[in-house]
Order: C-alpha cells, then sequence, then structure tokens
C-alpha cells in the first residue's frame, strides 16, 4: 500500500499565489479544472520544484482532475478537499497502480514521480511520461475489421498480464459494499432485490488486480501499433469478469471483430454470462446496462436481463 505523506493541520502554509480561482464546492472546480490559465503558474512550479524542464502547457481529454501535457510529460493535479470530494483514496490507488504496471511490465506510462504543493489549496499531483498517441474511442472509427481484431488481442495480452493476483490496496469490497450500488438504485425494485439474493449466494471466484475502467478514453493507440492503458483511480480487487464485461459492452460496444480478437472462440452464451454476472458487480453496470441493453425501469428482474444479453450476443 503506497503511504501518503498526509499534510499536518498545524503545519505552516506558504501562500506562493499561484492559484487564484475560487473553489467552494464541486461546481467551482468543475468550471475551472481544465483552465490552462488558472493552472499555468501552479504548473511550471511544479515542474521546476521536480527539476522538470518548462514547455508549452496543453490541455488533454478532460476527466475529474485537472490534466496538462507539458512537453515529454503529462501532469496531473487532483481536485482539492474544498471542491467538497475526498481525492485522498483516488490518488492512494492510482499510485500503487500505476507502480505496479510499471514494476510489472503492464503497458502503461512511466510514473515520474509525485507530491503536493501547498498554495491557497492543497493540490496532490501526480507525473508521468506523455504517449503520444490517439484514444480508443477516435481510433476505432476508422479501423477495418481486421485492425480490430488485432487490437482486440493486443488489449487481451494486457489485460491478461495485468489482471493477476494482488495484495489489498484500497479496502474496496466491490461485491458486499452496499454503498457502491447506488447505479442500481433506478431499477424495479424486483430487479434491485434479485440482485442482492444473486450477489450473495453465488461464487464469483478469486479477486484479481483489475484496471476497472477501461473505457475509450483510458485506452491509447500510438502510430507504431502499440496499445497503452491510461488512468488507474478506479482500480480494485474484483473477479476478472469485472473486466472483461466492461471491455465487451462498454469499450467494445460488443463488435463483432473486436470482440473475436479479446475472447477468441468464447461461445455467445459465454459472453454473455461474462457480461451479465460482470456488470451486475460493476461499479458503472447499472449506468452501461441501461445505455446498451434496456432502459433501467424496463427489466422485470434478472433473468429478463440474461435473456437480453443472450439475445443481443447471437445477433452479433
Amino acid at each position: 500500500m503506497v503511504k501518503l505523506t498526509r499534510f499536518p493541520l498545524f503545519a505552516k502554509i506558504w501562500l506562493m499565489n499561484l492559484f487564484n480561482a475560487q473553489i467552494n464546492n464541486w461546481q467551482d472546480w468543475g468550471g475551472v479544472f481544465q483552465s490552462i490559465p488558472a493552472f499555468s503558474p501552479l504548473v511550471e512550479f511544479i515542474l521546476k520544484k521536480e527539476h522538470l524542464p518548462a514547455a508549452k502547457i496543453e490541455n488533454l481529454t478532460p476527466g475529474t482532475n485537472a490534466v496538462f501535457k507539458t512537453g515529454d510529460c503529462v501532469v496531473k493535479i487532483f481536485a482539492p478537499a474544498e471542491s467538497g470530494i475526498d481525492q485522498t483514496a483516488d490518488l492512494e490507488t492510482e499510485l500503487f497502480a500505476m507502480k505496479r504496471a510499471n514494476k510489472t511490465g503492464v503497458s502503461a506510462p512511466k510514473m515520474l514521480t509525485h507530491g503536493f504543493v501547498a498554495d491557497k489549496y492543497r493540490f496532490a499531483y501526480i507525473i508521468t511520461e506523455h504517449i503520444e498517441g490517439i484514444a480508443f474511442s477516435d481510433a476505432a472509427k476508422d479501423m477495418d475489421d481486421t485492425e480490430k481484431t488485432d487490437i482486440g488481442r493486443k488489449l487481451r495480452k494486457i489485460t491478461d498480464q495485468m489482471n493477476t493476483e494482488c495484495e489489498p490496496f484500497n479496502g474496496i469490497d466491490i461485491i458486499n459494499g452496499k454503498g457502491r450500488w447506488h447505479r442500481f438504485d433506478k431499477y424495479p425494485e424486483q430487479f434491485q432485490a434479485e440482485r442482492r439474493a444473486y450477489l450473495e449466494a453465488h461464487d464469483f471466484k478469486d479477486k484479481v488486480f483489475v484496471h476497472g475502467d477501461l473505457c475509450g478514453d483510458n485506452i491509447l493507440l500510438t502510430s507504431q501499433g502499440g496499445v497503452y492503458i491510461i488512468d488507474f483511480a478506479d482500480a480494485l480487487l474484483a473477479p476478472v469478469i469485472y473486466e472483461h464485461a466492461l471491455v465487451a459492452v462498454e469499450l467494445f460496444a460488443l463488435d463483432v471483430a473486436l470482440m473475436r480478437g479479446y475472447f477468441g472462440a468464447l461461445s455467445s452464451e459465454e459472453l454473455a454470462d461474462i457480461c451479465f454476472n460482470g456488470l451486475l458487480i460493476h461499479d458503472f453496470g447499472g449506468d452501461i446496462i441501461g445505455q446498451h441493453i434496456g432502459k433501467p425501469e424496463e427489466f422485470s428482474g434478472l433473468d429478463d436481463l440474461r435473456v437480453r444479453f443472450r439475445e443481443k450476443i447471437k445477433k452479433i
């Protein structure tokens, strides 16, 4: 487990006037976190502090935190406590996960350094190497079936290397953590009751390290044919189907060529079971089912969901 040095309440806070925007809530953060003018002095100070060369500051794909490209580096600055969201868990998870990826040879950017700056707010940051590539979500639009199958195989090789045994690192219990079920709140009571009973009775096998959010923006493809995984803030220990279901339904949108490359010769029933079980336990499962399989209010129960998965996958 990566241990962070917490900023003690009694420590002297030095004000350098690097960041002058006002952050009192999440809405304030959302209005400024992509602003190069607001963050330039802070980014420049961090680079100098870490003995990295100054360079032009550019925006990268927005997420939850402030992420900027500068030269060969990516500077990710986490939202401060004043935003109303405690980012400590995400920071600790990402530090652990990136160190693990670099150590085990998973295809991910190299983490260069991390730390914090105490200015008007306390900003934690991580600096990684920049991978010059195109997000999968954009690149896939121009791929033919042969290219898709090849990318599917490459990604499966990476996830097989990544989805292995790992010591506990963030305390998340994806099966029994009832506080993580809120994305299923919009589903009928009968569906929710059946889901709860199913989770309690089903054997989901051993847990492994999973990235947890392999969406189109978190996979980069390089011009040399490389495939890189970024943004490990949602990593956790979970059954491997947690990873595979998201790849199939969200990343690949059940595209036959991509699925063939990633899953090989699995039958349609086997694939349907992976998607069914994996999304029932996934943090984003309720939303993904609603976006790709059917509206939440339409599902009478788990049997209905299982049938819809099988019918949809048979069609591809």
